[in-house]
């Protein structure tokens, strides 16, 4: 993972409700462990017509929301089976943030530990990045806040593990192996204790 801390882009807007992960990625393209070429897929069966053309009902198949790397997606995000691949496709399509205010819980934790920015944002300001697509956005990472056109904050929550993990570019396995001195040191001490030999003082 890249260390995230500011994004900046123009929005692209989904505003349909209750998008799942199926949506985002279809099962039928799970059976790769890679995250390259995801990307081609995402929003497979929404974004390609049967005969593999682009389909142009689909909003981020038109020319506005071409590059934009911040979605602004309708209520319910992410919900339904969980895998990580929806956050690998929508990274590898070009996607670092979504924003919503809902968010399924197992997708939002795939997405921060994969390095996707998963923001639940309240009803009134969600409401408005919906009706005002294109417009560009700055997210602070640190602050924890989208920054609007005219200088405004919208302020959000970040778990505090997530939040360093991002910050740092580094997932729960690369954490821990920054501590492995430390969790070395403390194994060596736990095996001398009394009790781990079963020994009674």
């Amino acid at each position: 993972m890249k260390p995230i801390t500011r994004i900046h882009s123009r929005t692209a807007v989904l505003a349909d409700e209750n998008i799942d992960t199926d949506r985002i990625i279809p099962a039928r393209f799970l059976t790769t462990t890679s995250r390259e070429g995801l990307g081609k897929v995402c929003f497979n069966d929404w974004r390609y017509l049967p005969d593999g053309r682009d389909n142009p009902d689909f909003p981020l198949n038109r020319p506005e929301a071409r590059g934009c790397a911040i979605l602004v997606a309708g209520r319910n995000f992410g919900c339904g089976s969980s895998r990580e691949h929806a956050p690998w496709a929508l990274l590898d399509y070009g996607i670092q943030a979504v924003l919503c205010s809902e968010i399924a819980d197992i997708f939002r934790n795939n997405a921060l530990k994969n390095g996707l920015l998963a923001i639940v944002l309240d009803e009134a300001e969600h409401r408005w990045l919906l009706e005002h697509p294109g417009i560009e956005l700055s997210i602070d990472v640190a602050g924890q806040y989208v920054e609007l056109p005219d200088g405004g904050r919208i302020g959000f929550a970040l778990e505090p593990f997530a939040r360093h993990c991002l910050l740092n570019g580094v997932d729960q396995l690369g954490y821990l192996l920054q501590h492995q001195a430390e969790i070395a040191a403390f194994a060596r001490a736990h095996e001398r204790r009394p009790e781990t030999l079963g020994v009674h003082a």
